[in-house]
């Protein structure tokens, strides 16, 4: 009881430090699309996805992308924050017909029917403040929700990374830096959310300025 009574207080913690972030940071990742949604686009187009899931998607700006592109978006995060600005942004950008948002905390049930999506994106989103425990039935639900043969590509800070093992310990590889905490992915914990997929890529980047080290993964669940 009292892990569970941390991880919640954690949680919360997390819920409120990301809100008052895009409060206080309208836009705060910009208006272009991040290198790994412009790879999942093309991808997805490549599949013949229609229909995309994007979850964590904060202010949109990897949404909006998707929604340029063709796709139809059902975009969720748990900050009603993000969410208005994406709104404000879809609107303003003439694609507000293309995007759905939902908020949503994903360490509950996705708010979508079994099998009716064709793929799924999260840029940073399982890397954040949730279990090995939680990230493994959100995998689940990713997979509940997909068509079969459908996509989801993801990308996580990895235990490479320089903030690795340092700032604040919450457990479970759980790193707290500036008020953000990280779980940091060991390679083993990729294939274990693979499995049953197949793992089309583990694909190593960098991104900002420390740098911070992540993987682009890729997984098809099978028709």
């Amino acid at each position: 009881m009292a892990g569970h009574q941390r991880d919640e207080n954690l949680a919360e913690a997390q819920r409120k430090h990301w809100q008052t972030t895009y409060t206080t940071h309208p836009g705060m990742y910009g208006e272009e699309p991040s290198a790994p949604a412009i790879h999942a686009a093309a991808v997805f187009r490549s599949t013949g996805a229609k229909d995309v899931l994007e979850l964590g998607a904060g202010h949109g700006r990897d949404s909006l992308h998707f929604a340029h592109q063709g796709f139809t978006v059902q975009a969720t995060d748990f900050s009603p924050t993000g969410l208005q600005q994406l709104k404000d942004a879809a609107a303003a950008q003439d694609v507000a017909d293309r995007i759905t948002t939902a908020i949503h905390d994903v360490r509950e049930p996705l708010p979508l029917t079994d099998g009716s999506c064709d793929a799924v994106f999260a840029h940073m989103l399982l890397c954040m403040a949730l279990s090995t425990k939680e990230i493994s039935a959100l995998v689940g639900e990713v997979r509940r929700v997909l068509r079969p043969g459908g996509t989801f590509v993801y990308t996580v800070r990895h235990t490479g990374d320089a903030h690795y093992g340092t700032g604040t310990a919450h457990g479970d590889d759980i790193f707290e830096h500036g008020g953000f905490a990280v779980h940091f992915f060991p390679r083993d914990l990729v294939e274990a959310l693979a499995d049953g997929w197949t793992l089309d890529e583990v694909h190593p980047f960098e991104e900002g300025d420390l740098p911070r080290r992540l993987w682009r993964i890729t997984q098809t669940l099978p028709r």
